[in-house]
């Protein structure tokens, strides 16, 4: 699986999950971390939590190894580290103040596919 198909499986787990306002931002040209970054967000710690684990599950079904799961028990800001795809599911309130879309403001956003 390419890291292309691998956003688009964590999009479509977090939108499962009822995520809200997913981004997807290309850091191929900025970044070496990954190639994408998958923000989204949750009204509560619960719902954080549930979306977090919705992507690890899936990405383990696919056989994609899960590196790093941070900040799970907090559920603020959970991330999900794919390799290739790292994604932030954020309580909506660090969501803003964080505001990561700004802080990687170089990196072209995607259209989101589910």
């Amino acid at each position: 699986m390419d890291s292309k198909q691998l956003v688009d499986l964590v999009a479509k787990a977090c939108d499962d999950k009822r995520a809200e306002n997913i981004a997807i931002l290309d850091m191929k040209e900025v970044s070496l971390m990954a190639d994408y970054f998958l923000i989204c967000d949750a009204s509560n710690e619960r719902q954080v939590q549930a979306i977090a684990r919705e992507v690890k599950e899936v990405a383990e079904e696919q056989e994609v190894n899960v590196k790093r799961l941070e900040g799970f028990e907090q559920a603020r800001w959970v991330l999900v580290d794919l390799g290739d795809v790292v994604c932030h599911v954020f309580h909506r309130d660090e969501r803003i103040y964080y505001n990561l879309e700004k802080l990687w403001g170089d990196a072209p956003q995607l259209e989101v596919r589910l």
